[in-house]
């Protein structure tokens, strides 16, 4: 069953940027990028902050992916790092952690996927930093169902100089 939710979310991200491509949510492709649970051992975020512009190095985790804590509008938030979404995905709970609200009647359909239409509300952080790569005013949306981690992408990490994967790191700066 757990498997099956995954797909399910799986198809609903990735149908969201192909079915909006001239949205906020549709990467230069037109595509996004599925998610899965965030594994429970810590991101690995490696950080020298006495050194200006030092990279953010992130060990690739069990289940393949990189995850990443960032520090979204003073508030730590543990992030699936998603080269794939043009934009950061929060959870509801998330969302909720950095004092971001919605109701009902804000939802809009922000994708489809197999299980129907994904509804979520489009929002505007104030501050987003991993590392010492930091920007402002940053594009992102809320999905209150559906969405188990959130996902760092594109609206944030089109702002470092460097996004590369290196013997199972990635490295941000």
């Amino acid at each position: 069953m757990r498997w099956t939710g995954v797909l399910i979310l799986f198809a609903v991200v990735l149908a969201a940027g192909w079915s909006l491509p001239d949205s906020d949510l549709a990467g230069p492709q037109g595509r996004a990028v599925g998610v899965q649970t965030a594994p429970k051992e810590p991101a690995s975020v490696e950080e020298d902050s006495h050194d200006r512009g030092s990279p953010s190095m992130l060990a690739r985790q069990g289940d393949g992916h990189f995850y990443a804590n960032v520090e979204v509008d003073d508030a730590e938030i543990r992030f699936l790092v998603d080269t794939g979404a043009s934009t950061i995905a929060l959870t509801a709970a998330d969302a909720e952690a950095i004092g971001l609200s919605w109701s009902e009647e804000e939802l809009r359909r922000v994708g489809r996927g197999v299980g129907g239409e994904v509804l979520g509300k489009p929002v505007v952080l104030q501050s987003v930093q991993l590392g010492e790569l930091s920007a402002d005013n940053v594009s992102a949306v809320i999905i209150p169902k559906g969405l188990h981690v959130s996902l760092l992408g594109q609206s944030f990490l089109a702002k470092a100089s460097r996004v590369q994967i290196e013997n199972d790191v990635m490295i941000i700066s």
